[in-house]
């Protein structure tokens, strides 16, 4: 491929699709840079999930759902379909990028990561509770990001703060896999779960990936964390501003889910910052603060 691309000056002359991303194996010599251009292509968003009819979806049922299309276009019950994806997919795939022997094994580390979503990132406790070692479980966190399971999400620590925390989070790419593999099958188990505020965090990180995505925007997503606990789940940085988000699982508003961003305005001289939440009232207080319901969310990113 590469010595016919060399050689034909036609844009679009091939088209490759694929299940995982390539670039993140360590088997490919020739990544045709200057070559190719790439598009990610995560599951479907809200506004996607639209489309195929039905509009009057509860959070719950879309964080357990998920985004991937075939549940909604050939409305397959989730708790058939992922466990069978599971086993298909990601297991068929796993071996393909590595000769993983256990999947039995594999699969649990799988599971541990789904009770660790939203968290930052332990190496050295998930590989003591799956029971493999710290260069194994560094690999296979390696592979679920190639397969597109999960994401690391950076900490910004831009010289701003020597006390801040520079430990990645670990969100999945699709909440309703992480909610099969944590067993949350019906909506009041996921609002009784202590898993839900992780999962709606991890839910609205990722309608603004895919927006991000889709729109081909090169903003750079991160968090921010000071060891003494104050934390912001999301920074965007388009290059000429950041633009700070809270994100809330709680239907009511209040004050006090502006008091980190608040603080991180202090540190750095900047201002305003969005609170998301679950609630349906969008309010906005003086200094260019405001709080929306996730659907609404439209960011110029």
């Amino acid at each position: 491929m590469q010595g016919i691309l060399d050689t034909v000056k036609t844009d679009g002359f091939y088209i490759l699709t694929g299940s995982n991303n390539f670039l993140l194996q360590q088997s490919i010599s020739q990544s045709l840079a200057g070559r190719i251009d790439y598009l990610d292509l995560l599951p479907l968003c809200y506004r996607e999930i639209l489309q195929f009819g039905k509009i009057n979806y509860t959070t719950n049922e879309l964080i357990r759902n998920g985004g991937y299309p075939e549940l909604y276009g050939k409305n397959r019950q989730p708790g058939i379909w992922f466990p069978s994806y599971i086993r298909t997919y990601i297991e068929r795939d796993v071996k393909l990028l590595r000769n993983i022997d256990n999947t039995i094994l594999f699969n649990r580390f799988l599971q541990l990561c789904a009770g660790r979503v939203g968290q930052q990132l332990n190496i050295a406790a998930l590989s003591i509770e799956s029971g493999v070692d710290v260069k194994t479980a560094q690999s296979w966190l390696g592979i679920l990001q190639s397969i597109y399971i999960i994401m690391l999400l950076p900490p910004h620590f831009k010289n701003y703060n020597k006390r801040v925390v520079k430990t990645p989070k670990l969100y999945f790419l699709d909440t309703g896999l992480a909610c099969s593999l944590l067993g949350i099958r019906k909506d009041p188990e996921l609002q009784n779960s202590h898993f839900r505020g992780a999962l709606f965090e991890n839910f609205v990180l990722l309608e603004i990936l895919k927006q991000k995505y889709n729109t081909g925007s090169q903003a750079l997503l991160y968090y921010w964390k000071e060891n003494n606990g104050l934390e912001i789940d999301l920074l965007i940085d388009n290059g000429k501003k950041i633009v700070q988000v809270e994100i809330k699982a709680a239907q009511t508003f209040d004050n006090s889910y502006f008091k980190n961003i608040i603080h991180w305005n202090k540190i750095i001289g900047n201002k305003g910052g969005i609170v998301v939440y679950d609630g349906e009232k969008n309010i906005t207080l003086s200094g260019n603060y405001l709080t929306t319901n996730w659907k609404g969310l439209q960011l110029k990113l």
